[in-house]
């Protein structure tokens, strides 16, 4: 399932640090988070399909650089974004 317009408002209006933002790298990862999520099922009945599993790992790859950016700039939000994203165990 593709994300909705709804949907892609409701995370950016949950991870926005001010009002109009939906650039910032806590809206990014959510973002990125939701579509790698939505992924999961489709692998699940297609796993012969590589083609769309690269396109996973580049997602995987962004995400994993944003965190990392976070991560360096500021420490507190990084935790507070992979707490409510449950990105660690």
């Amino acid at each position: 399932m593709a994300l909705t317009v709804e949907q892609k408002a409701q995370i950016i209006k949950d991870f926005q640090r001010k009002e109009g933002d939906t650039g910032s790298s806590e809206v990014q990862i959510a973002l990125l988070t939701f579509r790698i999520n939505d992924l999961a099922p489709h692998f699940k009945a297609n796993p012969k399909d590589f083609h769309s599993r690269r396109g996973l790992l580049k997602m995987v790859s962004a995400r994993r650089r944003l965190l990392a950016y976070l991560r360096n700039t500021d420490v507190d939000t990084y935790r507070d974004v992979i707490t409510r994203l449950n990105l660690r165990k």
